[in-house]
């Protein structure tokens, strides 16, 4: 998939770029942890986060607007923090949706010494970004996990197809479909119920109906998934795949 690497590059991404963050605008400021406010959900059903932690979540967010002062927190906060605590701030600040300062830990994270490239770092990434449709970021971030001897799997390719979509970019995310396919990377579920009901979303019915045969190659019961799929769209009528 060429046109698809190509047009990367004509983005400007270069390789062993640090991710950027100086066009996102910081947010009010506002102190707000799992463990302080009862409406978000817990990062993780067994885990809380440390004391540690949770005062670094709150100082970074207090100095996000100075420069000056941010660089203080990861210096005297962050570095000193465990690799599970550091590690539990960043997943705390994509819960928040932070999303200057997600992206400002992901990059400090990768310089500890401890690090090695984990997929998992760069897929949970990726899913932040395609929300917020920062698809920049997210192409970049892609390119970055190339970089650390990463390859994408299955939920790489989705979550860069979801981002697309998120930004009605329909050809490439269907360029990424065939690069997953290419790859392969098999789709899972999700993979093709987002492709599926996107698609019939902005009327390319023939596309979507290419995809609903396709399941027959990755599903034992392609006819189940289909009924699940269409669950959103019941007026629309039902495909039989034989």
């Amino acid at each position: 998939m060429g046109t698809f690497k190509l047009e990367f590059s004509h983005m400007g991404i270069r390789q062993n770029l640090q991710i950027s963050t100086s066009h996102i605008t910081p947010r009010t400021v506002r102190i707000s942890c799992g463990l302080r406010n009862g409406h978000r959900k817990p990062m993780w059903r067994t885990r809380v986060l440390s004391t540690e932690a949770i005062q670094a979540v709150q100082s970074l967010k207090l100095a996000q607007k100075s420069p000056s002062r941010l660089e203080q927190v990861f210096s005297n906060k962050l570095n000193r923090l465990l690799k599970g605590d550091l590690l539990d701030v960043l997943a705390e600040l994509q819960r928040q949706n932070e999303l200057d300062l997600t992206l400002k830990v992901f990059n400090f994270v990768r310089k500890e010494l401890w690090y090695e490239p984990d997929l998992t770092l760069f897929n949970n990434m990726l899913m932040m970004m395609g929300r917020n449709k920062m698809i920049e970021i997210a192409e970049q971030i892609f390119l970055e996990l190339r970089n650390e001897s990463l390859e994408p799997d299955t939920r790489t390719y989705t979550e860069m197809i979801g981002a697309y979509f998120k930004v009605e970019m329909v050809k490439k995310a269907m360029e990424t479909y065939e690069l997953m396919k290419a790859s392969g990377c098999a789709p899972d579920k999700l993979t093709l119920t987002i492709l599926i009901r996107n698609l019939e979303k902005v009327g390319e019915k023939a596309l979507a109906a290419t995809l609903k045969k396709e399941c027959t190659e990755y599903f034992d019961y392609p006819e189940k998934f289909i009924e699940e799929v269409e669950r959103a769209h019941p007026k629309r009528r039902s495909l039989s795949l034989v």
